[in-house]
């Protein structure tokens, strides 16, 4: 939680910095137009980490509590519970997606279509490589908002809004405890009702 966010920002700076470098004779119209198409190849891995990593945790969970009540008898992931995965962070994705999408691209940071590939970029390499490589899960949201704050920063430090991302960032230090409390408050209640 704490590693992640760190690696997020600062390959999306030097990734962004390699780019701007790179391309810095391109005519910017045409570079925009051309990294406009990288973003369906970029936004595609995006959405494999985000499987890999998301669904993953969400079907890991399911297995584990179907396997202490009982109903499997080993650790391998059931295919329905694989299909209800993956329908359910689409289905996640498809309502509340645009929200979170045009916050992380407007809201933080104007977004152009170079800084758009290279943070989709730099957040799904990381993604996947956590997942196929390390075997760790990270945060789809961490990694994504912090690569977005690093390529943002490649313009000038107050490029970025920085406001919103230190909302962003109370919130994930939030969602720790809220969680814990709202789940010890189900248990109680759960145990009152049962019990």
């Amino acid at each position: 939680m704490i590693v992640s966010p760190l690696v997020g920002f600062g390959l999306g700076y030097l990734f962004m910095l390699v780019l701007l470098w790179t391309f810095r004779r391109a005519h910017i119209s045409k570079a925009n137009r051309n990294f406009r198409y990288a973003q369906i190849v970029s936004s595609a891995t995006m959405a494999l980490g985000h499987g890999m990593q998301d669904a993953q945790k969400t079907m890991g969970i399911i297995t584990l509590a179907l396997f202490t009540a009982g109903e499997i008898d080993t650790f391998e992931v059931p295919f329905w519970v694989v299909l209800a995965a993956a329908f359910a962070i689409s289905a996640g994705t498809y309502a509340g997606g645009f929200r979170i999408m045009r916050t992380m691209g407007r809201r933080i940071i104007q977004l152009t279509p170079t800084g758009g590939f290279a943070a989709q970029t730099v957040a799904s390499s990381v993604m996947v490589t956590t997942a196929t490589v390390f075997a760790v899960p990270v945060s789809t949201t961490h990694i994504t908002t912090t690569s977005i704050m690093g390529v943002g920063s490649t313009r000038r430090l107050s490029a970025v809004r920085w406001g919103v991302a230190g909302n962003i960032v109370v919130a994930w230090v939030v969602t720790l405890p809220a969680a814990a409390a709202v789940a010890a408050v189900a248990f109680f209640l759960t145990d009152l009702a049962v019990g």
